[in-house]
């Protein structure tokens, strides 16, 4: 793949030279340029071969571009562009091409008091750093080590809340702080790098759920720059990049890597323009895997602190049942059915018995269609809580027992209603057998696809304050093995957060008392039960 994607830039590295370029694609271009040298520059510092083929080529239009008095003579004129003419010249003194005039030029500008002082987020004081070491020149800048602390990335950071440029501040300050995976960094006291193996593999879920090459392969090139090698989010990463990448070697990057202010109708330069970072970030991550340069370790163990969840959920059943005993059974139904698991998952049944107790008497009499309205899952739920609590309801009871007959009579039952038929099964009402013509997803493969589609619908959920969504894709990662996924963990700790004092979970944004309450009463529920699902599946592992 590597070979592949170097082959595809080097055929096109006329496109580099910003004297070919059109005005308004200049800058652009300049850009292109210093990230492809950069590229070659890496290749002589990771590898220990001569640099030949089309590294060479790429090189040598890259030497031919900053040779010109109208390239490199633009750091003296717009010095907050410094970075983007001396990863350049550190990309010719990796290769040997030592220039000194050009050198010159840049040791002028950081001396001027103003290139390497103005203000910078911290991951592009870092990039001015590692920039600045590369190019071997002096300043009296204070140290990369120190600059880390304030970083994003060892912030422990919300995976959810990331968007693209976090995710790029991310990755870029793995690259500087490591060199590249040639540096073991000074982490902050109480950070390790297990920390950022899992934000990493985080986020490459996160990246492939959306298709997003560009990211995919810079968060593997980072845990290559981590040292690790025995991943399995590497591997799936590669997969994913393999699956993308063109016959000719191009990966293509997301939408929008082009500004709409750019597309001159040259379907040429818009085809380049479009794959040649990502296409660079594909060799790069090859270039890194193979490098006899880096340094390697095992992988190191992320953090194994879980979200605690018995004191909001307690005071969630809580909420839930007072809240319950006010609405039509319609509607309270399935809320009660929600507290009465949550009480479980706390060890304290008798927090839902009083809402039991109410709806189980005032829906003795109840007509099928109510049943039938809430479903088997919540129907059998409702059921299961009644009788732990020694209480009956003859009418759900004949609706439950007029469902396992229909059931029982299907040969296929599907996925969808799962849940309800294993609760009919847990009644008593369904022979264990039934279970057995139930599709299972239990393949590896099948998993890691519940995963893509549950992460995406987190993230989708969490920019839309779909509560509900949100809840309901933390109880599908809990139900198919993923509850202590970073991923999942985050979105625990963001649902978590949008609890009230009272124990009810949401802000509605509005001010109708009805509407706020029929709000929250549905985010309730559902936070209820996904926090009781979590809940079981950690219990189920420490026995």
């Amino acid at each position: 793949m590597e070979d592949r994607a170097v082959a595809w830039l080097a055929a096109r590295r006329a496109m580099l030279d910003p004297r070919n370029a059109q005005p308004d694609t200049v800058l652009f271009t300049r850009k292109a340029l210093i990230e492809t040298a950069f590229l070659a520059g890496l290749r002589a510092r990771l590898d220990d071969a001569p640099l030949d083929g089309d590294y060479a080529a790429i090189l040598e239009q890259v030497e031919d571009v900053a040779s010109q008095p109208s390239y490199r003579e633009m750091i003296a004129r717009d010095e907050t562009a410094l970075l983007l003419y001396a990863g350049t010249y550190a990309a010719l003194r990796l290769c040997g091409r030592e220039d000194p005039e050009f050198r010159r030029i840049i040791q002028q500008s950081v001396d001027g008091g103003y290139a390497a002082v103005f203000e910078r987020v911290p991951y592009r004081q870092l990039d001015l750093l590692h920039t600045l070491y590369l190019c071997g020149i002096e300043h009296d800048l204070p140290a990369m080590d120190t600059v880390l602390p304030f970083t994003l990335l060892c912030r422990r950071p919300d995976v959810l809340k990331l968007a693209d440029r976090d995710i790029y501040a991310i990755t870029h300050t793995i690259f500087y702080a490591t060199d590249f995976g040639r540096r073991e960094p000074v982490w902050p006291r109480g950070y390790s790098p297990g920390g950022a193996a899992e934000v990493l593999e985080a986020l490459l879920v996160l990246a492939e759920a959306r298709a997003n090459a560009d990211l995919v392969g810079e968060l593997l090139c980072c845990l290559y720059c981590l040292g690790v090698n025995d991943s399995e989010a590497a591997e799936r990463a590669w997969a994913f990049l393999e699956s993308v990448q063109e016959d000719n070697g191009r990966v293509n990057g997301p939408e929008g890597i082009i500004h709409p202010g750019l597309d001159s109708g040259d379907d040429a330069f818009r085809h380049w323009a479009e794959g040649y970072h990502t296409t660079i970030v594909t060799a790069l991550a090859g270039l890194l895997q193979r490098s006899p340069r880096r340094l390697t370790r095992p992988r190191p163990n992320p953090p194994t602190a879980e979200v605690p969840l018995r004191a909001p959920l307690r005071g969630a059943v809580v909420w839930l049942c007072d809240e319950s005993l006010a609405q039509d059974p319609r509607v309270g139904l399935a809320g009660v059915a929600a507290a009465a698991v949550g009480a479980a998952a706390v060890q304290e049944h008798q927090l839902a018995r009083p809402a039991l107790e109410h709806y189980a008497a005032h829906l003795a009499d109840a007509p099928g269609d109510l049943w039938q309205e809430q479903g088997v899952e919540v129907a059998g739920e409702f059921a299961l809580a009644l009788r732990a609590a020694g209480l009956s309801c003859p009418s759900l009871e004949d609706f439950l027992r007029s469902t396992a007959e229909v059931v029982s009579s299907l040969d296929t039952i599907p996925a969808d209603v799962a849940d309800g038929v294993h609760r009919l099964i847990s009644l008593g009402l369904l022979s264990p057998s039934a279970a057995a013509v139930i599709p299972r997803q239990t393949t590896p493969r099948e998993q890691r696809a519940y995963l893509l589609q549950s992460a995406a619908s987190l993230r989708e959920a969490r920019e839309t304050y779909h509560l509900g969504q949100l809840a309901t894709g933390i109880r599908t990662l809990a139900q198919t093995g993923w509850a202590r996924h970073r991923i999942t963990q985050d979105a625990l700790t963001y649902l978590i957060a949008q609890q009230t004092t009272t124990g009810s979970f949401g802000y509605p944004a509005c001010d109708s008392p009805v509407a706020r309450t029929r709000a929250q009463y549905s985010w309730t529920r559902s936070a209820v039960t996904a926090l009781a699902t979590t809940m079981g599946h950690r219990l189920r592992l420490r026995r």
